[in-house]
């Protein structure tokens, strides 16, 4: 009997919270009600994440924003990363570092580094188009713990690369107005809090697919008090990332949700956000139409005004919704 009474309650926690089985696949997932849910890591390798599982108060801690690393490239140094850290005026001089120039700043998301796939492909495409600073944000000593503890820590992420930007602008020279913040997935909402710390004085901030699960109607994601001009290119919608508009300007390339086209699973489609932005940062070839509502750009219905989506422009304005088609492999 009582093994009975086990089993009973063993089938109803499974059909109340199934544990998902193919690695990757979130057809299962419903926001705001699925326990669980595939992501991928740096390289693209699904990892099932329980979105009630408690967040570990010994990571995030007030200060847990002190561990990020800042990376530079420049045209000097395309390839090999020099390291300024946050108070030492050395280490601004002794770099490539030019306050005159433009500055980039690229953030990652959960459970990846600095030399995450996305880092180098964004570099390289800032790089090949223009002189400028290239500021990799490394956050791994919180990203690569699970996802409830590193979600939790992302305000002070930011808040501390938003209060490091203040720092080398004064100390080395830097133009807000020539300052452009690029995030992905849970990095959207890291640069996100680093605009608002620094007053959204930056010109323009970049979130790509910004992460979903637990960020819904959350004050501390991404917003337009971000920057001057806030952009988002929605892939994953409803799953791995935010489906509503959430900054001056929302792109939904191919309706904004998985599948997109050469994607069978949620966690491609939310990567491939990263991968559209590199390709118009070099080629600034997505011409996105503007949309009445976001059920237009659902369903690629679009017919209003033109504006291109991405591109390293940071002189680039706009508002409204838009919907695009791209293709199914590089350069889309």
């Amino acid at each position: 009997m009582k093994l009975l009474v086990v089993l009973a309650g063993l089938i109803a926690l499974s059909s109340s919270s199934p544990v998902p089985l193919i690695p990757g696949d979130n057809s299962h997932y419903i926001e705001g009600v699925s326990r669980y849910i595939w992501m991928p890591d740096g390289d693209g390798v699904p990892h099932l994440v329980d979105l009630q599982a408690p967040i570990d108060e010994s990571v995030v801690t007030g200060r847990n924003g002190a561990n990020n690393q800042y990376w530079l490239y420049t045209r000097q140094n395309p390839t090999n990363a020099q390291v300024l850290v946050n108070g030492n005026a050395n280490s601004i001089s002794n770099s490539n570092y030019n306050g005159n120039r433009p500055t980039k700043v690229i953030v990652h998301g959960w459970n990846s580094d600095g030399n995450s796939a996305l880092n180098p492909l964004i570099t390289s495409a800032f790089l090949a188009v223009q002189d400028c600073n290239v500021i990799v944000v490394d956050w791994r000593a919180l990203a690569n713990s699970f996802y409830n503890t590193a979600a939790n820590g992302v305000p002070s992420v930011g808040q501390f690369l938003g209060n490091f930007l203040i720092w080398l602008f004064n100390t080395a020279g830097g133009n807000w107005n020539q300052t452009h913040l690029v995030g992905f997935s849970l990095g959207a909402h890291v640069v996100g809090n680093a605009g608002r710390t620094a007053g959204g004085r930056p010109s323009r901030v970049t979130g790509l697919d910004p992460a979903g699960p637990l960020w819904g109607g959350n004050s501390l994601a991404l917003n337009t008090q971000s920057g001057q001009y806030v952009e988002t290119i929605h892939t994953d919608g409803g799953l791995l990332g935010i489906f509503d508009r959430i900054a001056h300007c929302d792109f939904y390339p191919n309706g904004g949700r998985n599948p997109q086209p050469g994607c069978w699973l949620s966690t491609c489609s939310h990567g491939r956000a990263t991968e559209l932005y590199a390709s118009s940062v070099r080629t600034n070839h997505f011409v996105g139409r503007l949309c009445t509502n976001t059920n237009q750009a659902e369903n690629n219905q679009c017919t209003g005004g033109t504006l291109n989506m991405g591109n390293a422009i940071i002189t680039k304005r706009g508002n409204g919704i838009y919907g695009l088609r791209t293709g199914n492999a590089w350069p889309f």
